[in-house]
């Protein structure tokens, strides 16, 4: 049995692997809510729906989030409807007494859905209108996502890290924003000063988590801060990681981001923006994956390859790694 953290498009990049090594169904994936907004009224949950789409066989892979060949009529027939009626574009927060209304779990994170500022295809759209209403309905977020689940046939355990609020929260020199906000509508521009994971210490870890945790654990080379850190803030988490066996993949090529804007958010929780920094990331960790060019040195056992996933075969071969390395720590 094993379980994966996956969060952005690192971990799922590597799960196109991972069945050569790993039964589907004795794989679990616990996936990263903290980048979930609401807009435009929808729930939105990034994260699991890429997992979603990923082992439902419709992702877009040019992108890795979306329905490939998705049409995006709505997300369009908004910006033009904004644009005649003199409407502003770019991230718009609802107003500081609507973040906390409504239904709880997108507290702190509520959006307009004027000039939508995330481009949401219309297939993708009606998967969050089906989770909004099964919120609504008075579903949890781990009931929902299992409806969606079997909606798309997945044949691992997928599981949101939690059915209770966490939203990450970038601080920057240009005030507060929320990450969707600061990596989708501001293009990672503003300089980021800290990290906060607002709700994370009330918020529980969703049903199952835990329990997926006494397995083996491998963390993907998503960015530790953003898509990992939200998992490991909430209670039990980290110190269920300290008591069973955990591989983690470098989301660095040397001190250079596998994608997305892991150096800048490493910097700001005051961790080396490189492979050198999962010590800090990570200090739980029984091995490490890292790429074959990287000259780092841990104090417990590494295994080197070229970690760039590019094609399922690249899946593979870091898979195979990860193999070796839960062979020699367990």
């Amino acid at each position: 049995m094993v379980t994966f953290l996956s969060g952005g498009t690192g971990t799922p990049k590597l799960l196109d692997g991972a069945g050569a090594v790993f039964s589907p169904e004795e794989t679990t994936i616990v996936a990263n809510t903290g980048d979930d907004i609401e807009i435009g009224g929808l729930f939105v949950s990034p994260d699991v729906d890429t997992l979603l789409f990923q082992g439902g066989g419709v992702l877009d892979r040019e992108t890795w989030w979306g329905i490939a060949g998705d049409t995006h009529r709505t997300n369009s027939a908004l910006m033009e409807l904004a644009d005649a009626a003199g409407l502003p574009e770019g991230p718009q927060y609802l107003p500081e007494d609507a973040q906390t209304a409504g239904r709880d779990i997108a507290n702190w994170r509520r959006f307009s859905g004027i000039a939508e500022f995330m481009t949401i295809g219309d297939r993708d759209r009606a998967v969050h209108i089906t989770r909004t209403s099964l919120l609504d309905q008075g579903h949890t977020l781990s009931e929902a996502t299992q409806r969606l689940a079997d909606a798309f046939d997945l044949s691992v355990d997928l599981l949101p890290m939690s059915d209770d609020p966490v939203a990450s929260l970038v601080h920057t020199d240009e005030g507060m924003m929320h990450f969707q906000e600061y990596w989708v509508g501001r293009r990672g521009e503003p300089d980021v000063e800290n990290v906060e994971f607002r709700g994370s210490s009330t918020a529980e870890p969703a049903p199952g988590v835990l329990e997926a945790l006494e397995d083996t654990v491998v963390i993907g080379p998503s960015n530790p801060v953003t898509s990992i850190g939200p998992m490991l803030a909430l209670p039990g988490v980290a110190d269920s990681l300290a008591q069973t066996t955990v591989v983690a993949v470098s989301p660095f090529l040397g001190d250079e981001a596998f994608s997305g804007p892991a150096e800048d958010l490493m910097e700001a929780v005051n961790a080396e923006p490189s492979t050198e920094g999962l010590a800090t990331a990570y200090p739980f960790a029984d091995a490490y994956i890292v790429d074959e060019g990287d000259d780092v040195e841990f104090d417990r056992p590494t295994i080197q390859t070229d970690i760039k996933i590019d094609s399922p075969e690249d899946a593979k071969r870091v898979t195979r790694a990860i193999e070796q390395a839960i062979e020699i720590v367990s």
